[in-house]
């Protein structure tokens, strides 16, 4: 596929010298690609190692990590009385 998208970069560049449009046409495609490329993750080798890949595996890891955690203590800090009533309730209960 990626090979097919050169060619037919290569060719509308050949073109731009009869056409000036077809410059621009080739730039637009270049333009795409790129985009296309970085918001799949930066254009991964299938088999080879991506360190921006790595990377943002990384971050995402730890924006759920951090997320999770905020969670926790917001929960613990909101119940944390009601607990504790509950667990005297059940050692007075227990008596």
């Amino acid at each position: 596929m990626f090979v097919l998208l050169l060619i037919l970069i290569a060719v509308l560049f050949g073109f731009g010298f009869l056409h000036p449009i077809w410059w621009v046409a080739a730039a637009v495609l270049v333009y795409a690609v790129t985009q296309h490329s970085r918001d799949r993750g930066g254009g991964r080798i299938p088999g080879g190692s991506s360190d921006l890949g790595d990377y943002r595996d990384y971050r995402d890891y730890q924006g759920r990590r951090n997320r999770q955690d905020r969670w926790d203590r917001r929960y613990r800090r909101q119940n944390r009385a009601r607990w504790r009533r509950e667990d005297r309730r059940d050692r007075e209960h227990r008596r």
